[in-house]
């Protein structure tokens, strides 16, 4: 007999969110797949091709390199966006398929997009 009022946890929710959306969103070699992960103090993202199953690169909002124009955390996410689109840029990747990660695409996540797009990404 199943459980009628099994509690549901806010990250057990996103994830089966992130599920959703994954069986849409996939990523190749031509296209690899922008994954954003977001905690409640730092902002993480990674470019993954899916099809060999390899992370082809990644960063966060505290890596060497990057540079915040303004305060905040959404300002962070955005120059977190840059500096995936430059790292991408060198390994020769210019479109990507941008994957929210069941967060809502607001906020920080759409930092995030927008920074890689001014950054010079196709997403």
């Amino acid at each position: 007999m199943r459980k009628i009022h099994k509690i549901r946890t806010q990250a057990h929710r996103r994830l089966r969110r992130h599920l959703r959306v994954r069986r849409k969103v996939a990523g190749s070699a031509e296209r690899p797949r922008l994954v954003v992960f977001r905690s409640s103090k730092h902002i993480y993202a990674q470019v993954v091709d899916d099809v060999r199953g390899v992370t082809l690169l990644g960063a966060g909002d505290t890596s060497e390199g990057i540079q915040v124009d303004g305060k905040g955390k959404t300002a962070r996410s955005f120059a977190l966006g840059r500096l995936i689109a430059v790292k991408a840029k060198e390994k020769g990747i210019g479109k990507v398929v941008f994957d929210r990660g069941g967060y809502q695409y607001h906020g920080r996540v759409k930092a995030v997009a927008d920074g890689a797009r001014k950054g010079g990404l196709e997403l």
